[in-house]
């Protein structure tokens, strides 16, 4: 029987996760507004919910867990997109290109958080194909004087609800004293807030009894939370920046509904990048697909197994930050473990028989532990240390490091690399003894660049060259480098 100890932001405490059904454990995670590019502190909640998905699934079984991520596809960021798209001269409806903008980054989305080793959720809802049961919840709501519809708004009675602010620790009258909220004149208290508001023609819009309009943040998460997963489920999980007001507002009008809503609230704390927040003022903001690409801190790419690694280094709820010399560190640390299944260019690992490993007891007893991955990932080092290749790669795809696909690929791939790098270091040599005589070291710099972008280190030691893998090698980018510059 498993022995889960979560913290449950509703309770500020860590408790014992009991399952309502152990045959149907589900979770719900607030995902993305898809207007752009995923930022590091959007995949930091990405990261934490998936292993704690993963987790469930070992210890219920994959078909007993359902996992629901959203996508928030009502925002006016998404509007002004697509509305100078077609000012520009774009084909297509406003709507039809509302869809395309949301298509697109939706499928941006799915594409970089992939890349840090995310599997892909139970159920990814949009919220334009929930508008139904967004209504009906409004309207319910109305009916039980939790709401009210004035000038083509529906708004939610704050203090209709006697608990609001529970979650977050706060009294109705000091969120109005120390938080900016909108004063309207549809507005019955400055705390109200939307449910629904009306769209103007260039804007999306649904009918309702309310008028053509849209639905507010807050109620869509409600709705497809009770539409996937009923009136209570297990799990709701995000960042703590959602605490006040989103998941706040989510509690008071579901329940307010009538729904138990989730028995576990879960929140990870926010990411800094080299010890400030991470705010484009600042210039340390960056998307994953720059970080990936080599935009962003660093001029090289970093790959997706050393992002997930360096933020699974940090409990989830600490402030995690985001440096070069972790990434560097973690890229270290992962191309040891890569070489340990390499067999250090001897014998490599047997792959199926890894497949069967069991999960190392005290990497499970780590997560098990709110979900203590700074924990699992000591161990996992650990591990590496006393070179037991078939339970360190297990490790290795459970953690979501690499799938079994990736680490079989780098082995392959590495006992190739080697084989072309002892040529390749002759040649070299060769290299620096013409520019040593000619006095002319471009094209020796040049192939220790080309060489550098394509993941390899180059050392000139006095009697021989030494070329070394990195955990970015790509063999593909070897031949290149050696097909152009030879």
């Amino acid at each position: 029987m498993t022995n889960i100890q979560l913290h449950n932001t509703k309770t500020r405490r860590k408790e014992a996760f009991v399952p309502i059904d152990d045959k149907n454990v589900q979770m719900y995670v607030c995902g993305p507004t898809v207007y752009d590019r995923a930022h590091l502190g959007n995949a930091r909640a990405v990261v934490v919910f998936d292993t704690l998905f993963r987790l469930l699934r070992h210890e219920y079984g994959d078909e007993h867990v359902t996992y629901v991520r959203n996508f928030t596809d009502v925002d006016d960021k998404i509007n002004a997109t697509a509305l100078a798209r077609k000012d520009a001269g774009a084909d297509g409806s406003l709507e039809d290109l509302i869809t395309e903008r949301s298509d697109e980054t939706i499928a941006w989305y799915l594409a970089d958080m992939g890349s840090l080793g995310a599997l892909e959720p139970t159920h990814a809802p949009r919220a334009t194909e929930y508008i139904a049961p967004m209504v009906t919840m409004i309207k319910d709501l109305i009916a039980k004087g939790h709401a009210y519809a004035k000038d083509g708004h529906a708004l939610f009675r704050v203090r209709s609800y006697k608990d609001y602010g529970k979650l977050s620790g706060r009294s109705v009258d000091d969120m109005i004293a120390g938080a900016r909220v909108e004063i309207a004149p549809f507005k019955e208290d400055p705390m109200d807030f939307v449910l629904w508001k009306p769209s103007t023609e260039d804007q999306p819009g649904w009918d309702s009894p309310w008028g053509r309009g849209r639905p507010g943040w807050h109620i869509e998460c409600s709705a497809m939370a009770h539409d996937l997963l009923g009136e209570t489920f297990d799990i709701h999980g995000g960042g703590n920046d959602l605490m006040f007001p989103h998941h706040e507002n989510e509690i008071a009008q579901s329940a307010c509904a009538g729904h138990g809503f989730a028995n576990v609230w879960m929140h990870n704390e926010m990411l800094q990048v080299e010890g400030k927040k991470m705010s484009k003022s600042l210039g340390n903001f960056f998307t994953v697909r720059e970080l990936l690409e080599g935009h962003g801190p660093s001029d090289k790419g970093v790959p997706g197994e050393v992002i997930r690694f360096v933020m699974l280094s940090t409990h989830y709820r600490k402030p995690m930050d985001w440096t070069v010399e972790k990434a560097v560190s973690a890229a270290s640390i992962l191309f040891r473990f890569v070489s340990i299944l390499d067999g250090f260019g001897q014998d490599p690992i047997d792959f199926e028989a890894a497949k069967k490993e069991v999960v190392d007891p005290e990497i499970l007893n780590a997560l098990k532990n709110d979900l203590n991955t700074h924990e699992a990932i000591e161990r996992l080092k650990a591990i590496s240390k006393e070179l037991t290749p078939t339970m360190l790669a297990r490790g290795i795809e459970f953690l979501g490091l690499m799938s079994w696909e990736q680490m079989q690929r780098k082995v392959v791939e590495l006992g190739e690399t080697k084989e072309q790098l002892a040529e390749l270091a002759i040649h070299l040599e060769g290299v620096r003894k013409a520019a040593k005589e000619s006095k002319d070291f471009s094209k020796l710099d040049s192939w220790k660049s080309h060489l550098d972008d394509a993941g390899y280190s180059v050392q000139m030691a006095s009697d021989h060259v030494h070329i070394t893998p990195q955990m970015d090698f790509s063999l593909e980018k070897l031949k290149s480098v050696t097909k152009a510059l030879k």
